[in-house]
């Protein structure tokens, strides 16, 4: 996988990999804010020099977390979607209605599966900056959708900012009950919301 990298830069992926997975562990006992660097590299098995020749802050390590999470989730979802975002320009409009069980449901199990990211990224203040980074994502799959539907260009930065900050919402409350809600009972949440029955 990594056939281009050297001794020395696999090393170092290594490292920051394990600061990674160290950082995730550590989210599913305590809040972001209250990790330290000390804990980080206990449970890394690495020292804080090491640390620091990586990060300069914790929240540099959970930026680069929320990016391999973002890595994780469009992988995830072309698994699951059947090549759906390699398809857009071709598939028919019908098809891109995303607000759909069909789409929701894998997004939403992935979010159960990296709730401690989520919630951190979301759900507390210094983690509030990497919600942008999670709201990046969607330009692999709002803006061609909404180009495939000629929105007007202007206007789809409001249109993206109106979807992802409502699911986003739902989603915040959903973490916040600790996913005591199905997939399923989320997932008739946002489509009641967005795709309301009329009459």
């Amino acid at each position: 996988m990594w056939e281009g990298m050297n001794k020395s830069e696999s090393k170092y992926f290594n490292t920051a990999l394990r600061m990674d997975e160290a950082l995730v562990s550590l989210l599913k006992e305590k809040s972001l804010e209250y990790i330290t660097v000390k804990e980080i590299c206990a449970r890394a098995g690495v020292n804080r020099s090491t640390f620091y020749l990586h990060y300069e802050t914790i929240d540099d390590l959970f930026s680069e977390c929320v990016e391999n999470t973002n890595k994780k989730f469009i992988s995830y979802f072309e698994e699951k979607g059947n090549g759906f975002i390699e398809n857009i320009q071709h598939a028919p409009l019908e098809d891109l209605i995303l607000i759909t069980p069909e789409y929701l449901h894998p997004y939403l199990r992935f979010v159960r599966e990296n709730k401690e990211v989520f919630t951190a990224a979301i759900c507390n203040p210094s983690g509030m900056r990497s919600v942008a980074k999670f709201e990046g994502l969607y330009k692999y799959i709002l803006d061609p959708i909404l180009e495939r539907f000629d929105y007007p260009q202007k206007a789809r930065e409001y249109a993206i900012a109106f979807y992802v900050n409502g699911i986003m919402a739902v989603i915040k409350e959903w973490l916040d009950r600790g996913c005591e809600e199905t997939i399923e009972q989320i997932s008739d949440v946002i489509i009641g919301c967005i795709r309301p029955h009329t009459g």
